[in-house]
């Protein structure tokens, strides 16, 4: 049997992956499932796993939670050490935690040589360098699970990566891909999380609504791939039945097909290298009848082009570029911004930061808390930074 250990149990991919675990029991232990705050279904996950450790970030439900699994024998912890725990008690860790609280107990599951599904785009993107420079010095392996960087992946197999000519990243266009600028400027919360393909949390369905999801995804795949950002192109394809494309040096291309579904890339991690049934809709190409692709607009959406001069600038400006954006999206949801200024509240960011790229997990959690602080404070949410 396969040890899992789900890092980010409640969430979207979180509960998707416990749907394949939990219809192919006989092929995996769970051993540890984390949240953020929910302690109620952290719990009542547990329990019905088995898992031998609830993690909660939040140290002030740990009595809470510790009375929810009374009478269990799973233990129960809280805080960040206790995550690092979870992270490196498996065989494979499914790294689900939204954000950079996800960075740490990713790294602690890469320095002790883990199998990692990464689900959780922001740690490469904030910490790349450092994570894959430890992924080499420890053996460490980071499978993808976003579908992009998963359908790459598959492409890629008994291939000559040293063949490879491009990657082509593909892109629903989120629910504005025909609105006018006008009509983005005055978008509303709830008409920017109305993805019209997957069902996705509300801080990943607005980066996708702004295309910044895929500017993250375009640094990821230049540290996941080891190629340059000039080689990796972004495409709009409406449909989203073809996940992404590998362009070879003879001109073939390679593309991976499915229905817009994230069982079916976490259930190829789960598996890997074997296959398993996920309970994905397959996919009928005589009812999709068409697949149609275009350039994206750079214009309407800026967060791709502030993307790609993140990763060109190197240093810190990855991680300035998710920082900013996060607590960006953070005050579009909560009313305090409009949508149309997510994307120039980042740029200012992005202007003013101008630093090495950090030397530790711990630099860069400093430098994040601190694109944060001084993120909020331009937006008027937040006390200045020093």
């Amino acid at each position: 049997m396969k040890r899992v250990a789900i890092l980010g149990a409640t969430g979207s991919i979180g509960t998707s992956t416990l749907d394949l675990l939990e219809a192919a029991s006989e092929r995996f232990e769970v051993t540890a499932v984390t949240a953020s705050s929910n302690v109620a279904e952290l719990a009542a996950i547990a329990r019905r796993t088995r898992a031998s450790l609830a993690v909660i970030a939040d140290e002030s439900r740990l009595s809470e939670l510790r009375e929810a699994l009374s009478g269990s024998n799973i233990q129960a912890a809280a805080g960040g050490e206790a995550l690092a725990e979870a992270a490196v008690s498996a065989d494979l860790v499914i790294a689900a935690i939204v954000g950079t609280a996800g960075l740490a107990p990713v790294m602690a599951a890469v320095r002790a040589g883990k199998t990692i599904g990464l689900a959780n785009k922001e740690a490469l993107v904030s910490a790349g360098a450092l994570m894959i420079e430890e992924a080499r010095r420890t053996g460490a392996v980071l499978l993808p699970i976003d579908s992009e960087h998963n359908a790459i992946f598959q492409c890629l197999a008994g291939q000559d990566c040293g063949q490879v000519s491009r990657l082509i990243l593909t892109a629903s266009g989120g629910p504005f891909r025909t609105w006018s600028a006008e009509e983005m400027a005055r978008a509303t919360a709830a008409e920017a999380v109305a993805h019209p393909n997957w069902s996705m949390g509300a801080k990943i369905s607005v980066d996708s609504a702004t295309m910044m999801n895929k500017g993250l995804e375009l640094i990821e795949a230049h540290h996941l791939f080891a190629l340059p950002e000039e080689r990796i192109d972004i495409l709009v394809h409406p449909q989203s039945v073809i996940h992404s494309l590998v362009e070879y040096a003879d001109g073939s291309m390679l593309a991976q097909l499915g229905s817009p579904d994230m069982r079916v890339p976490i259930g190829h991690i789960l598996a890997y290298p074997e296959r398993m049934a996920t309970g994905a809709r397959r996919l009928d190409l005589l009812e999709v009848a068409r697949l149609d692709f275009e350039a994206p607009d750079p214009v309407r959406f800026p967060a791709l082009r502030l993307a790609r001069e993140a990763l060109r600038r190197g240093g810190a400006g990855p991680l300035t570029l998710n920082a900013a954006n996060e607590v960006a999206v953070e005050a579009f949801l909560a009313g305090a911004i409009h949508f149309g200024d997510i994307a120039s509240h980042v740029e200012e960011q992005l202007t003013r930061m101008d630093k090495p790229l950090p030397a530790s997990i711990d630099d860069v959690l400093a430098l994040d808390a601190e694109v944060r602080r001084a993120t909020r404070a331009q937006l008027g949410t937040g006390a200045p930074s020093c």
